[in-house]
């Protein structure tokens, strides 16, 4: 234990004595937990429509009033020749192209059905998919209107005149009433603020560590310590510990700035959101220390530190769910400790989760977390 402290004394030293470092790694994270929460954001709007009519008739005109009163479009342009259309879709002046074809109206009053054409530039994949969605949503809500509107009609003059059937109100309608747990409002920056903070705290923890020991080896102090009878278990320990107790002031400096600038405030206990905090750390350092057992140099720590950053956050359920992918990758991210703690983060956050609830990521990042440690204690060569 006294060789444990020694070490402890002499880490926290080195690092609060870099202060331009650890001014960094405190206030670079809160900048970035600030700034990109606003950039990552699926809601799309100002979606640029143009519009081909070839009807001009009452239909046309209330449809495209109900696309563009929605909030979601902008109309880019208003004309009846599909190819002056298609050329601005062409030429990145919109998303989207809608065609209204000849005798909508009136094909829609006989036949009761008409097709409508819808082009859309999936050059951006999410705005395409949803930008689709939103007007296939709309369409359909405008084609409910009108058939609600019809079928009035229709009710009274089979009731032989009765005035009760004739009302709009006795229309028969089916309503449905939803109801959104744990995001009322469907607030994206409720879902991303803690999963971009697991993000901040992965890169700080995994990195850092790396660095600490590539450090000692190219300074050449990493040889002063070798010829001590430090063990390698206590060694690794005093270099993972500084940077969990760094990893925890970071981590409450994002909850306070999520709070302060997004109004977002855990609904569950702090001692499980911790609790999870320090199993996290240690699996991440874990990590961290591992790749500085296989590095000689900065560079080559950065580069291995890096390659793994950007897979965790790419797979990991930051940006896409896990479960959209396919059978084989999610049993890759089962690996991968951030998947686990964006998760617990989400549940504890918003739902108010508790040990029970996250208990299975829990147990997935401690043993990840021991399988790392161990092996990098067990990868660090002594050489005395």
């Amino acid at each position: 234990m006294r060789t444990l402290l020694f070490l402890l004394d002499k880490e926290f030293r080195q690092m609060l004595r870099n202060r331009q470092l650890l001014s960094t790694l405190l206030i670079a994270p809160l900048i970035q937990l600030i700034l990109l929460p606003l950039a990552a954001d699926y809601t799309v709007k100002d979606i640029a429509m143009t519009v081909v009519d070839n009807d001009h008739s009452t239909f046309s005109r209330k449809l495209v009033d109900k696309i563009t009163a929605s909030g979601y479009f902008k109309l880019a342009g208003y004309t009846t020749s599909y190819a002056d259309g298609l050329a601005k879709v062409q030429q990145d002046k919109a998303d989207l192209l809608l065609q209204i074809p000849p005798h909508f109206e009136r094909d829609l009053v006989k036949e009761n059905a008409r097709d409508l054409y819808v082009a859309i530039n999936a050059i951006e994949g999410t705005k395409a998919n949803l930008g689709g969605a939103y007007l296939s949503s709309i369409i359909a809500d405008f084609n409910s209107d009108i058939r609600l509107q019809w079928l009035g009609p229709v009710a009274g003059a089979a009731s032989s005149g009765s005035s009760a059937a004739a009302d709009p109100d006795a229309t028969p309608q089916i309503s449905v009433a939803s109801s959104n747990w744990y995001n009322p409002l469907l607030n994206y920056k409720l879902y991303m603020v803690p999963a971009i903070l697991v993000t901040l705290v992965t890169a700080m923890a995994a990195m850092q560590s790396a660095f600490n020991i590539v450090q000692e080896k190219e300074s050449g102090t990493i040889e002063q310590i070798n010829v001590t009878p430090i063990r390698k278990h206590w060694f690794i320990l005093g270099k993972l510990i500084p940077f969990l107790v760094l990893g925890v002031v970071v981590f409450t400096l994002g909850i306070i700035a999520g709070w302060a600038f997004y109004g977002i405030w855990p609904l569950g206990s702090f001692v499980v959101l911790y609790g999870a905090l320090v199993v996290y750390l240690f699996a991440m350092l874990g990590m961290g220390l591992l790749i500085s057992t296989y590095s000689a140099t900065q560079q080559q720590a950065m580069s291995l530190s890096f390659f793994f950053i950007n897979i965790f956050n790419l797979m990991s359920g930051v940006f896409t769910a896990v479960d959209s992918m396919p059978a084989w990758a999610q049993y890759i991210v089962e690996t991968f400790p951030p998947s686990h703690f964006i998760k617990i983060m989400r549940m504890v956050v918003l739902k108010g989760s508790g040990w029970s609830d996250i208990g299975y990521h829990l147990g997935a990042m401690a043993v990840i977390g021991l399988f790392l440690n161990t092996w990098a204690v067990l990868n660090y060569r002594k050489t005395v």
